[in-house]
């Protein structure tokens, strides 16, 4: 009888030893399946990976279409309510402009970027998409719709999408024509 036990014990042994080996192995592959999301605060983001980086090179090519004037004063109350760290009446201003002018990229664009600081990601997909393509292909404008796509795609572990947005980048900054 004593035999019997011993050999139930190495078995025993080897299969835990297996499904340690095992567990190991899923645990060490699922680590390196995706990199894990920088923590980040939402408006801080917006700040210094959204409009700051699309800002930097004043020399290339800026498009800018003719706007209501009602919508660029909602436009301009919204983002004074966002730097004074109201989230809610920014986008109730936004909303405003919107219903005015469906179609303005500026105010699209800036509504994806408080939908983005309130980690609203499908609605930021959404709105970002929109003011990239209803606006100018080059530009600020252009830059920080697919900043804010790239950004809103990472958090979201969508890698693929992310990086598509960030490869479109490089076609934003355009050099003006020569003048004579």
């Amino acid at each position: 009888m004593l035999n019997i036990h011993i050999n139930i014990d190495r078995f025993a042994n080897r299969h835990a030893l297996r499904c340690l080996a095992l567990l190991c192995m899923i645990a060490l592959i699922s680590a390196c399946a995706a990199p894990a999301p920088i923590p980040e605060s939402g408006q801080q983001t917006v700040e210094e990976r959204v409009r700051a980086p699309s800002q930097g090179d004043r020399e290339s090519l800026q498009v800018f279409t003719i706007r209501n004037p009602a919508v660029v004063a909602l436009g301009d109350q919204a983002l004074a309510a966002e730097r004074a760290g109201n989230l809610q009446q920014a986008e109730q201003l936004l909303e405003r402009a919107l219903r005015i002018e469906s179609r303005d990229p500026a105010i699209l664009q800036h509504m994806a970027e408080i939908q983005l600081s309130q980690n609203r990601l499908e609605q930021t997909i959404g709105f970002a998409t929109r003011a990239y393509e209803q606006g100018p292909r080059v530009g600020e404008l252009c830059e920080r719709s697919l900043r804010t796509l790239a950004l809103a795609h990472e958090r979201s572990n969508e890698w693929t999408e992310a990086q598509a947005a960030r490869d479109q980048l490089p076609a934003c900054r355009v050099a003006p024509p020569e003048r004579f």
